[in-house]
């Protein structure tokens, strides 16, 4: 699905966690030490390859069901609420962009662009993640997974992001960093253009990224991001055209 397919553009939509800012690292300091603590994996802590395969872009619901399959409902969200709590204050700590992103964000701005989060992350860890990023006032919206009766892999937030945006899948664009991530935007029929190294590079291109690129400062990036603006523009003036013959 070629990016260029999207001009003229008309919406960008942003996944929060390793795809805005490098959160994951504070997510496994803080499950990791809750986890060691009730003796899960007989008190060996989990490998940051475990987190990625098992919880990466995951909702807290998804994440919880997997690890504690035999706990209630009422233990899993005390469980969660513990550990939102300690990934708030490391992520105050040290929460940082992914390179570029500003750059990024002003150029989405600068075209008058509809903006929007759409995250598996609680709410209250979305907003607090965006806050610290100083992007409070970029996005319009934020959807998350609980706004939704369906969260990624399933196309449900993406598809409720461009309703609310009143924006269409055939002119807007999705960053994102996880394999479900990947899945829900190209199951809402938009380009997928995903953050990841080289080691994940073929799994996101294998579930149908159109582009991987290592961060906002990625040559490719900005190469496709100027044949949309170059399309946008002929777009325009052939727009003008028409209306005036």
């Amino acid at each position: 699905m070629a990016i260029g397919r999207v001009a003229p553009l008309e919406a960008v939509l942003f996944d929060i966690d390793g795809t805005m800012c490098i959160s994951d690292p504070f997510h496994h300091r803080a499950f990791s030490e809750l986890l060691v603590q009730i003796g899960y994996n007989d008190g060996v802590p989990i490998t940051q390859e475990f987190g990625m395969t098992h919880m990466a872009g995951r909702s807290n619901e998804q994440i919880g069901s997997f690890l504690f399959p035999d706990w209630d409902q009422d233990r899993i969200d005390a469980f969660f609420r513990e550990k939102e709590a300690l990934f708030a204050k490391y992520a105050a700590e040290g929460l940082k962009e992914i390179a570029g992103l500003t750059r990024l964000c002003r150029w989405a701005q600068e075209r008058g662009l509809k903006r929007a989060a759409v995250t598996n992350a609680p709410r209250a860890n979305a907003e607090l993640m965006i806050s610290i990023l100083g992007l409070s006032d970029f996005f319009q919206l934020i959807v998350t997974g609980e706004d939704c009766e369906r969260s990624k892999p399933f196309p449900d937030p993406y598809l409720r992001a461009l309703a609310l945006l009143g924006a269409s899948p055939d002119h807007t664009i999705i960053f994102e960093d996880s394999t479900i991530g990947v899945q829900a935007g190209v199951a809402a029929g938009m380009p997928v253009i995903a953050i990841a190294d080289e080691r994940r590079e073929g799994k996101l291109l294998t579930v149908g990224a159109t582009l991987v690129i290592r961060d906002y400062q990625d040559p490719k990036l900005w190469a496709a991001l100027d044949k949309t603006d170059a399309k946008s523009e002929a777009a325009g003036v052939n727009g003008v055209e028409q209306n005036g013959s």
